[in-house]
């Protein structure tokens, strides 16, 4: 889907007064402002709004919801008490997959109140919600952006640093081939708006611990390629964090940097995980697709970025993995 009935979008948020925000688990830039975009937009209506998600805020995000705005299920609400509370919308943003939501997809199972999902995700299941999806859009901050001229808002700082943060993060710095130059009039217009560019890209990739450049250092030094350079690959383990004493976050766009190598065309990188299995990101900047890669493990996302994740040894999903992708590296862009 490449557009949004906005009359609808305008008529269910018009006709409701109190609601509950959600996004995806592991969450990042896109996921957090778009909730803080949304509840700044639903607030300046006169709307009740409450955000609420499957886990808590990284600490390296935490500067992008100053007022504390961000809550965890389980961590500061619980399943019973979001289903006594008495939002009549259930959004979801940034994401249409059960297996995204965490806790928080019984909270959509067992509520009945209108559920609705606005996203740009191509992949996704049915949640038995109305969606609003144009997958066309570099960000999901974009479409919140879009929502608030609909609805009339006017922009305001609050409103439009973690969009901004949202729309930036999304499309690498303004990198990605998904830029477009509507993408710079959005982002001018955010700046406008009261965003602080310099201020943001500080706080996101200037604030680095020497634990997570040690981290970093580790992971480039495992990297290895494949199919004459074209695939790139690497890992964290375990025993990295704890001998650097970083975090599983801070393995955010380690990838990317895979990607600087002299003819790479696809990324990946498997983050083996606390109880068992690995998270897998996949990069690609070429004719092979990242969202269609990550289905084949339950995974999903976007054509030059996805993840999935696979409850196996390190070995048996390292092959499984590289298997897929030089497979699909293989193939002719016209098959």
């Amino acid at each position: 889907m490449s557009t949004i009935d906005w009359p609808r979008f305008v008529a269910v948020i018009r006709g409701h007064e109190r609601f509950l925000l959600t996004s995806h688990i592991r969450p990042d830039c896109d996921a957090l402002g778009s909730e803080l975009g949304m509840a700044g937009v639903l607030r300046a209506l006169g709307k009740k709004v409450r955000i609420v998600n499957g886990q808590a805020i990284p600490q390296n995000l935490q500067f992008i919801d100053p007022n504390s705005e961000l809550q965890a299920i389980g961590v500061d609400v619980t399943l019973a008490e979001l289903l006594a509370d008495d939002f009549q919308v259930l959004m979801v943003l940034d994401t249409s997959a059960w297996a995204q939501l965490g806790l928080m997809r019984e909270v959509l199972k067992q509520t009945r109140a209108k559920k609705i999902i606005l996203d740009h995700h191509e992949s996704g299941d049915d949640l038995g919600a109305e969606a609003f999806k144009n997958t066309a859009a570099e960000a999901t901050g974009r479409l919140v952006a879009e929502a608030a001229e609909h609805l009339g808002v006017t922009l305001t700082p609050e409103i439009a640093a973690p969009l901004f943060a949202a729309l930036a993060t999304d499309t690498g710095w303004f990198r990605f081939g998904s830029t477009t130059g509507d993408t710079y009039r959005r982002g001018g217009q955010l700046i406008d708006a009261g965003a602080k560019p310099a201020t943001i890209y500080n706080q996101l990739y200037e604030q680095d611990t020497l634990a997570r450049v040690k981290l970093v250092g580790r992971i480039l030094a495992r990297a290895e390629t494949l199919h004459e350079g074209r695939l790139i690959y690497t890992a964290a383990m375990l025993n990295d964090f704890q001998a650097t004493g970083a975090l599983p976050q801070d393995t955010e766009d380690v990838i990317n940097h895979t990607l600087t190598v002299g003819g790479t065309q696809v990324a990946i990188i498997l983050v083996e995980q606390a109880g068992g299995g690995f998270k897998i990101s996949f990069r690609s900047r070429c004719h092979v697709q990242c969202n269609k890669l990550a289905e084949l493990f339950g995974g999903g996302g976007h054509k030059a970025a996805a993840g999935a994740f696979i409850e196996e040894t390190f070995e048996i999903a390292k092959q499984r993995v590289l298997d897929a992708a030089g497979k699909a590296l293989l193939q002719s862009p016209h098959s």
